[in-house]
């Protein structure tokens, strides 16, 4: 069991405070200012700001503009006193990614998608952060046919391999998601992920980034992904929300659709004594004003804390009791009377 005292790091990207446009609507919320997003987050009580690099940094720059904005913004970051989690290079918008980043049949767009992964790791070290998210999101097909899947596989490997190549610092976390955008992802859940970590060029700097709701899509328990992922020493970082189903990415406020699970993935962390950050990655209702539209984040975290509380107060030994008599009748009530609070 973790120490009880250990204060956990919470952090998000400035895309959770969102104008609320969806692909059947427009926005109905004004875009908060960059700055005043950044302010936002002392006054929730995060520590840490996610980034795709253009949120960082403005993707038409020149190197040395690059380098000056990224100093412009780690500044704004330490006047807040927040620190940089990740970059993460935005590979599924431009043109040039149509057909996937690192598996595109075009060898030129390949190349362009390794170059602009590059780019994010510099950026990446100008705001003083050594960790790059890949969410492989293109990297698939509409239909199978479109893509040889075992070059595929070998493709991502050498991307990620140029990339460990470019800086002897950084870590690569993967982030896998079975689909959306594509129809059929390659590597879709962590274990494919894990499965190719041991086949790049330096395996101990290349762990895993798991979303609840992208285990949820999987038809897999998120609790179950983490638990892999600390088993193997690779889980190092979160994006925790909730999902309603087998549908499109929700993205909605932690432990609002299923309480059970949400405790189960606290429970895992804790005990596995986790000491990455605690990224959300959730989206405000449609539905939110605008005054209101920081919301979903302050109660993600207090969903966090509260099930934390809970976790901290489950009896151990009541629990191997439970388990060593198989009374899992037994256990399931315990648990239940404690996630009521009786």
């Amino acid at each position: 069991m973790a120490a009880k005292n250990f204060a956990y790091r919470f952090t998000f990207g400035p895309w959770n405070i969102s104008t609320g446009g969806d692909p059947f609507g427009p926005p109905v919320r004004k875009e908060m200012a960059f700055a005043a997003k950044i302010r936002e987050y002392r006054k929730l009580g995060f520590e840490g700001v996610q980034f795709h690099d253009d949120d960082a940094v403005p993707l038409d720059l020149t190197p040395q503009e690059t380098e000056r904005h990224a100093a412009r913004v780690r500044k704004m970051l330490e006047g807040e006193g927040l620190f940089c989690e990740f970059v993460a290079p935005r590979l599924w918008e431009h043109p040039k990614t149509i057909d996937g980043a690192f598996t595109s049949n075009q060898a030129s767009e390949r190349r362009s998608a390794i170059e602009r992964a590059r780019r994010s790791i510099d950026i990446a070290n100008a705001l003083g952060c050594h960790d790059l998210v890949l969410w492989l999101a293109r990297e698939g097909t509409y239909i199978r046919e479109a893509k040889d899947p075992i070059a595929s596989v070998g493709r991502i490997i050498e991307a990620i391999d140029a990339l460990l190549a470019h800086d002897p610092n950084i870590r690569i976390l993967g982030e896998m998601k079975p689909n959306e955008p594509m129809d059929m992802a390659y590597l879709p859940t962590p274990g494919h992920f894990m499965g190719m970590v041991y086949r790049t060029a330096d395996p101990a700097r290349v762990g895993i980034l798991i979303e609840s709701a992208h285990s949820i899509l999987a038809g897999l328990d998120p609790s179950d992904d983490m638990a892999y992922a600390l088993w193997h020493g690779k889980l190092w970082s979160v994006h925790l929300n909730d999902q309603n189903g087998l549908k499109y990415d929700q993205d909605k406020t932690f432990g609002s659709v299923d309480l059970r699970r949400a405790f189960n993935t606290v429970w895992v962390l804790e005990r596995a004594g986790y000491r990455g950050c605690i990224g959300l990655d959730v989206k405000p209702m449609r539905t939110t004003k605008a005054v209101d539209q920081t919301k979903h984040l302050a109660n993600s975290k207090a969903m966090f804390l509260r099930l934390l509380d809970v976790v901290r107060s489950v009896d151990a030994g009541l629990i191997e009791t439970y388990r060593a008599e198989r009374d899992y009748e037994g256990l399931e009530a315990y648990i239940l009377a404690k996630l009521m609070g009786t």
